[in-house]
């Protein structure tokens, strides 16, 4: 304890692989978020504008759990596949793990911009969606036209 008495932290702590590594801040939180998926970065928002002292971490190198949007090296890191070159520059993706559509006037968008969470975010226009079937990539039909003419679809 120092002369306020509070407790001191340590100067390292020890992890079960014996490996040190320094504590995060001073160690006192009112409240520990384990994972970045949109309900932990609202559950965390809400705590912080309450005033809450709030520690949030994840054990990806990514934000958004298992609806994060990755880049091509994460992409094949998590699914353990050998990386492919020939897809080109690395900044050229964001692969959504779980694509995701809000609506622009509802409730969520506002617990959004209540929490802040909306610093975080990007929104942008859909301009297109693809699906795997049959080993191919197909873009999902958006007019009269592309449904016409998509493998998706079969008419009587």
């Amino acid at each position: 304890d120092d002369e306020s008495g509070l407790p001191v932290p340590p100067a390292a702590v020890k992890l079960p692989d014996g490996t040190e590594m320094a504590p995060l801040a001073d160690g006192d939180y009112d409240v520990i978020v384990l994972g970045t998926g949109l309900k932990e970065c609202i559950i965390s928002g809400i705590m912080s504008v309450d005033g809450k002292k709030v520690l949030h971490m994840d054990r990806n190198d990514y934000y958004g759990g298992e609806s994060a949007s990755i880049n091509l090296t994460q992409l094949f890191e998590k699914f353990k596949a050998p990386p492919n070159a020939a897809l080109g520059n690395n900044r050229d993706f964001n692969i959504d793990l779980a694509p995701k559509f809000i609506m622009a006037n509802g409730k969520l968008v506002k617990m959004l911009i209540m929490t802040n969470v909306n610093r975080y975010l990007e929104f942008k226009q859909v301009d297109g969606s693809y699906v795997l079937k049959d080993g191919k990539i197909n873009k999902v039909p958006a007019t009269d036209m592309e449904a016409a003419s998509t493998p998706l679809v079969g008419f009587f």
